[in-house]
């Protein structure tokens, strides 16, 4: 995606672009639940599994959506890109409201989706779809037999180094051709970080989605009790990459030659090396004191040079 495209994004009508956010956070939430979710049950989902199926899904949509809206998908990166004026403030709120809405009927399809029995539950199947911490992380079921549990202030760091990842490449990156890679790249680096302490968030619509489709379906802990953690530190990471943003973007900004003194004091002494009074005040230091006899002593000037006395005689001009 091209600054070029991004112009075309910005021009196509709002509810075209709204809706391509819509459908582009529903394709991703649909395939991220469903990866975790079919992972657990049917086969050993591990790491390296998760991180490259986000990154890819991301990275997909990205590059097959972003000439419509800009591909933004995440609250985070629009909350940004609203704070350093690349998105407009209603067109901001209409994609995150998108963005939720795309995210929850992703996360309602695929929960009806899911076959349930007496052996495997709807709790089993979104063990690692669901984010949360605590009791609520994926990790919590291995890490409990020795006494150990991921709190909220882990889930609050590694979301937030995640987000200010993510944010930082996309704001970076944005309205150029390699947005859709390096978008993938940074949710794949992303969900490297957090998946093994919250199932890897990294999107507020994301960890929505889900924990509303699943409330009050017997999950040891409620999502929707933990979704605020999932909020907060993406947005609080859109607004420290929109600081640095636009505190960059003041140093770098060009300043007016007029406006620095130094460079107006260079401007004097080249205009009087010598520290020679100005034409404008040696006019005034004469007519403030004049000199005795000072008329006296004017010469004639002709052509710009002063007269000869031998020369005016012969032409006739009288002198005093």
């Amino acid at each position: 995606m091209t600054s070029q495209d991004t112009a075309t994004a910005q021009q196509q009508p709002w509810p075209l672009r709204v809706g391509a956010e819509l459908v582009g956070a529903f394709l991703i939430c649909f395939a991220v639940y469903t990866v975790a979710s079919f992972g657990n049950v049917i086969y050993t989902l591990n790491l390296a599994y998760a991180v490259l199926a986000t990154g890819l899904v991301y990275a997909a949509v990205t590059y097959a959506l972003g000439k419509v809206s800009g591909g933004q998908f995440n609250p985070a990166v629009t909350v940004a890109a609203m704070i350093v004026g690349r998105t407009k403030l209603v067109d901001g709120v209409l994609y995150i409201v998108a963005q939720v809405v795309g995210a929850t009927l992703a996360g309602l399809l695929v929960r009806f989706l899911l076959p349930t029995s007496e052996n495997v539950t709807l709790s089993q199947w979104l063990v690692a779809t669901v984010n949360g911490f605590d009791k609520g992380s994926i990790a919590y079921s291995t890490l409990s037999q020795y006494g150990l549990s991921f709190s909220i202030n882990q889930a609050i760091v590694v979301e937030v180094v995640a987000s200010l990842v993510i944010v930082g490449a996309a704001m970076a990156s944005y309205g150029t051709k390699r947005y859709a890679a390096v978008t993938g790249i940074a949710y794949a680096a992303g969900a490297a970080i957090t998946f093994p302490v919250t199932g890897a968030a990294l999107n507020p619509a994301r960890a929505t989605g889900i924990a509303v489709a699943v409330y009050a379906q017997g999950l040891d802990t409620e999502p929707v009790s933990q979704l605020w953690v999932f909020w907060i530190c993406p947005v609080l990471a859109a607004a420290l990459v929109s600081l640095a943003m636009v505190l960059q973007q003041m140093i770098a900004a060009p300043k007016t030659k007029g406006d620095d003194p130094k460079t107006l004091h260079e401007y004097d002494e080249a205009a009087d090396p010598a520290g020679e009074p100005t034409a404008v005040a040696s006019e005034s230091a004469s007519d403030a004191e004049p000199q005795d006899g000072s008329d006296d002593q004017v010469d004639a000037e002709v052509g710009g040079e002063e007269s000869d006395p031998k020369a005016d005689a012969d032409e006739g001009v009288e002198r005093h």
